[in-house]
């Protein structure tokens, strides 16, 4: 008998551990592209609650169910330049050189403890499941912003009221706590007549 030099066990061996190095590739792979589709699930689930709030925000200004409230943007006197000055959730636009209101408040609500932002559903009794799997962990939060669009100018409509807009920003929060999407959008009502 020819003595053996093992080389085929060799080979064997180090076939093994190639297939062994492209298993486990694969299945880093595959972890890797389940993170991104849970991500870009929880970040859809953000700015779809996101926009949720939005459409609050313009139920909150077309008729909300408290009176207070719909005095307030009747009339504007409850929004205020800093937060706790006025309305919840109801800022004037800044003055000229000074940061808008969006970006001075906490719009999660964790540092001010919710004073300068609305929950969704706040003043309009609109109802928002949270939870698990593809519900958001937490409602979405607004502020409105006033801000004054149309000045009359002229003798014709000089006994107009001066048209105003709000810039609501909404911020969307998703399955998990790290997914959240701001959006902000303009919402024209014309003042009422006293």
């Amino acid at each position: 008998m020819k003595r053996q030099r093992g080389i085929a066990l060799l080979v064997s061996l180090m076939l093994l551990i190639m297939v062994m190095v492209l298993g486990v590739s694969a299945a880093q792979l595959a972890l890797q592209g389940e993170k991104a589709a849970r991500g870009e699930r929880d970040r859809e689930v953000a700015f779809l609650t996101a926009e949720d709030a939005l459409a609050d925000a313009e139920r909150d200004i077309r008729a909300s169910g408290d009176p207070a409230r719909r005095a307030a943007f009747n009339g504007g006197d409850a929004f205020a330049g800093k937060c706790g000055g006025g309305g919840v959730g109801l800022r004037q636009r800044a003055a000229a050189g000074e940061p808008p209101a969006w970006q001075e408040v906490d719009l999660s609500g964790k540092e001010d403890g919710g004073a300068c932002s609305v929950t969704y559903g706040a003043y309009t009794s609109a109802v928002m499941p949270t939870g698990e799997g593809f519900l958001p962990f937490k409602k979405p939060r607004y502020v409105i912003e006033r801000m004054m669009c149309h000045q009359p100018g002229g003798d014709a409509s000089a006994a107009a009221p001066p048209e105003y807009c709000y810039r609501v920003t909404a911020i969307g929060f998703g399955a998990g706590q790290e997914a959240e999407v701001v959006l902000q959008s303009v919402f024209s009502k014309p003042e009422e007549m006293p």
